[in-house]
């Protein structure tokens, strides 16, 4: 498969604050490629370097086979950007504003503006200085999708909408990767990304600490998990536990005539299984995988754990 995206020993810094430290990725053409951490991760800071707003002080990108530094603008009609911060002239409509991006960014199918503003119930003949913060964000979302560009890159992009709104914005998401866009997407909501990104790189500190994919972060995830096994005792129950690999934090709540237990599991499921099938069970409850627990973990690590 292709690659669409680069970054190889990229570093930025601002005076003498260093916000990327050699950050490296490749993103898949046609792929959606989510980047999650807290603010002040690095993930705007990113994102900008990838499109040349603003120029890392070493390594190298590039975007869609092409430097970014000299792209020009061929280069950044075939990109969607949707920037962090929106900022919008106020003085005119949301479809007086698309006309003029659509200048800029090249031709837009035939319909293809209304039909995106009424799957995001927008009212386009609205002046923008009118528009609260989730409209002008899906006026952004549109300006960014219109011309169906190769690569989008959208910059929490779910900010300010609401959840309904948030579901046709992933409607749109599938969209695109079927139609073989490719989608750089950054967030601090890790719901969002494992719901619409094939990979996901976790940022913390202006490093990368973990790239993997969604399917590979869910099976390394942390599931509660809790059983009642009759005939049974508690000793015995806790010994079977403690020899399957990933398990941890057990912890006996009843034993009369049987024994309850809670445990987390991290890792495989499968010799979790295998030792519960030695037991009388008569009540099991295996959670879905909090993969937020596990980023947050990521995050707790030193960096030398993760990397």
């Amino acid at each position: 498969m292709d690659i669409a995206v680069t970054a190889h020993s990229l570093t930025k810094r601002f005076g003498r604050r260093e916000v990327l430290h050699g950050v490296d990725f490749e993103v898949q053409a046609g792929s959606v490629f989510g980047v999650i951490g807290p603010n002040g991760a690095g993930k705007t800071t990113t994102m900008r370097c990838l499109l040349d707003i603003i120029r890392p002080n070493s390594g190298e990108v590039r975007v869609l086979g092409l430097d970014p530094r000299a792209g020009g603008p061929d280069l950044r009609r075939r990109i969607g950007y949707l920037p962090g911060e929106l900022f919008l002239e106020g003085r005119v409509t949301g479809r007086k504003l698309l006309s003029h991006y659509e200048a800029v960014s090249g031709p837009v199918p035939p319909g293809r503006i209304d039909e995106l503003a009424e799957r995001l119930d927008l009212d386009l003949d609205r002046h923008t200085r009118k528009l609260s913060k989730g409209n002008k964000q899906k006026l952004g979302l549109v300006q960014a999708f219109m011309h169906q560009p190769e690569l989008l890159v959208l910059d929490e992009p779910t900010s300010g909408l609401d959840p309904l709104i948030q579901q046709e914005f992933h409607a749109m998401l599938r969209e695109a990767r079927h139609n073989g866009q490719t989608v750089f997407l950054s967030s601090h909501v890790l719901s969002e990304i494992q719901q619409t990104a094939d990979t996901v790189a976790i940022l913390r500190d202006g490093r990368i600490i973990a790239v993997e994919s969604v399917t590979g972060l869910r099976e390394g995830a942390m599931r509660h998990l809790r059983f009642t096994a009759s005939h049974t005792a508690a000793s015995d129950a806790v010994a079977l536990l403690t020899a399957v690999p990933g398990i941890g934090n057990i912890e006996v709540l009843e034993s009369n005539g049987g024994v309850t237990l809670s445990a987390v599991l991290e890792g495989a499921i499968q010799p979790l299984l295998h030792a519960l099938g030695r037991l009388e069970l008569t009540d099991l409850v295996l959670e879905e995988p909090d993969l937020e627990e596990s980023v947050l973990k990521m995050y707790a690590m030193p960096q030398k754990e993760v990397l």
